[in-house]
């Protein structure tokens, strides 16, 4: 099937009788007829389910849905994206370990990679999405468990090479996890690149309405964790009824035991109701991300012409940095969000936004409804002056997050801002 037919079927098929739509099954917990079956159920938890901290029905479908738009084995919703970020790291790494990531990623990923897992024991070691080969593979060292970036960053909106780095993680023996938030599975599939394992904040595209925080990991199922650097995954889990994931779960090893042991220990999973809001969103999805691209590169063409505006930062436009990028890995578009320098800096850039009237100010990105941001006041805020700079930030950036308003609208909106400095 094709990803309109996908969004539309996958995952939920209903037999006779059965309600058309994914029903929420608003329910805990799920009756066995005996002890032993339970028992059973506990042995393997892909035969059936045992508690909603694991699994439910509804959330099932949608996980279901996701993993074949990305074209993975199998996949884990989580109550946010955040959630996904810290699982995607601790379900392979522990104290002691370290891990690669693109420097150029978003604010909250950094905090998490550089502080709180710093706690942890877990070392991240940044690198320049656009530094060399051979530069990148200075920084892997015996320890490094895995390679990290976003396809689209945010709010940098560099676009990340996934073949290069996932040819050099593969070289070294460690997977690559991509963050494609921003892309979503209709405008790339990381997995098609080379990516082992793919999350999201659905909290952004996915959901598009703003009406629910939720996240995702999938498991391409593609990656070999025998190569003697994952005994997490080959040897006995003693808190599993030793439980050897590559061999019982060699279909997606990983997410079995994502669920299985950071799940049940975190118990950081959607209520069914969030995960029906999900599929609804992601029914619409390959229609809203047309538009967004559309209007979001009528936008960016319009920004680029403006005098008040320093530059533009929108892979969509061929005076893009990472144009050509997008060309190989989004050759549908470049979704809906933009950031743009504006001059005069900090101060000018916030007397802008306040002025706006259609646009409006918020914490948050990928809704249908345009909205606007200053990342290093807000999402940023928490980054020193180098990490800003090392993430593509400065004072006068703006975050613009391209709605599905009439883009005369919005750029109507636009110039009565820029009218108002």
């Amino acid at each position: 099937m094709k990803i309109e037919t996908q969004c539309l079927h996958e995952g939920y098929t209903p037999k006779n009788g059965e309600p058309r739509v994914v029903p929420i099954v608003q329910s805990t917990t799920y009756v066995y007829d005996s002890s032993r079956e339970i028992a059973e159920v506990f042995d393997d938890p892909t035969k059936s389910l045992i508690y909603s901290r694991f699994e439910n029905p509804t959330t099932d479908a949608v996980e279901k849905k996701i993993a074949a738009l990305e074209g993975g084995a199998a996949a884990m919703c989580t109550s946010s994206g955040q959630a996904a970020t810290l699982c995607s790291i601790l379900n392979i790494c522990q104290a002691g370990d370290s891990f690669i990531a693109s420097t150029s990623i978003y604010g909250g990923t950094i905090n998490l990679f550089s502080i709180t897992m710093k706690r942890l024991g877990i070392e991240c070691i940044f690198v320049d999405p656009d530094a060399t080969d051979d530069e990148i593979q200075a920084a892997f060292k015996d320890n490094t468990k895995l390679v990290f970036g976003e396809t689209i960053a945010n709010p940098a909106l560099t676009v990340f090479d996934i073949e290069r780095f996932a040819n050099i993680a593969h070289k070294n023996g460690v997977p690559l996890i991509v963050d494609n938030t921003f892309a979503t599975p209709y405008l790339c599939r990381p997995i098609e690149w080379g990516a082992d394992i793919v999350i999201h904040s659905t909290s952004k595209y996915m959901d598009g309405h703003a009406v629910q925080v939720g996240g995702v990991i999938v498991d391409s199922g593609k990656f070999d964790w025998t190569g003697g650097k994952f005994p997490c995954m080959t040897e006995p889990d003693e808190s599993y009824h030793g439980t050897i994931y590559t061999e019982k779960y060699s279909f997606a090893p990983y997410i079995v035991k994502a669920r299985m042991q950071l799940m049940r220990d975190f118990g950081c999973y959607p209520a069914a109701n969030s995960s029906f809001l999900l599929n609804l969103g992601l029914e619409t999805l390959p229609v809203r991300m047309k538009q967004y691209c559309e209007n979001a590169l009528t936008v960016a063409k319009f920004l680029e012409s403006n005098d008040k505006v320093e530059s533009v930062a929108y892979p969509g436009l061929e005076s893009d940095k990472y144009h050509k990028l997008a060309e190989k890995y989004l050759p549908l578009g470049t979704a809906g969000v933009i950031s743009f320098v504006i001059k005069g800096g900090r101060d000018t850039a916030a007397k802008f936004m306040d002025s706006l009237k259609l646009a409006s100010n918020e914490v948050h990105v990928a809704d249908i409804r345009t909205c606007i941001l200053h990342p290093a006041s807000a999402t940023h805020r928490q980054l020193s002056d180098e990490q800003l700079v090392a993430a593509g930030i400065n004072g006068g950036m703006i975050r613009l997050s391209v709605g599905l308003e009439n883009v005369e609208d919005i750029i109507d909106d636009l110039k009565q801002g820029f009218a108002a400095i």
